[in-house]
């Protein structure tokens, strides 16, 4: 069964750093572009970041770069997001999933149900 988990999520202060965990299943996460995703209540979902299953190539969101660092590890099959510099905007339900490539870092992209998420709150 192919399937992406989500975990590491919490609450923090302001500034505090959380890491995110997409631990894969049912398939090889070395041959697959993971995204990142987020959706705060109330707006919409949006894309946080993404990595390449090849190049290990990187897309950041505009309010993720320089704060939060996207990586992973193939011999665990799990993708992490370490998050810095956390803000109040940042709360969220984080979600992962599988993306085409890095250029199509979006939404609309994805075509896999969508995981459970992990929430992410962080207070001022």
């Amino acid at each position: 069964q192919v399937q992406l988990v989500e975990s590491g999520g919490g609450l923090v202060h302001t500034g505090g750093s959380l890491r995110l965990s997409c631990a894969a299943s049912g398939f090889a996460l070395n041959n697959y572009a993971i995204g990142w995703f987020r959706q705060a209540p109330g707006k919409e979902r949006e894309a946080v970041s993404c990595i390449s299953g090849t190049d290990g190539g990187t897309y950041y969101s505009y309010s993720a770069m320089g704060r939060f660092t996207i990586s992973k590890d193939n011999a665990k099959n799990t993708v992490y997001l370490q998050m810095n510099s956390l803000r109040p905007e940042d709360t969220a339900v984080y979600y992962c999933a599988t993306v085409p490539s890095t250029e199509l870092c979006v939404v609309h992209a994805v075509h896999d149900p969508w995981g459970q998420g992990t929430q992410v709150t962080v207070s001022s």
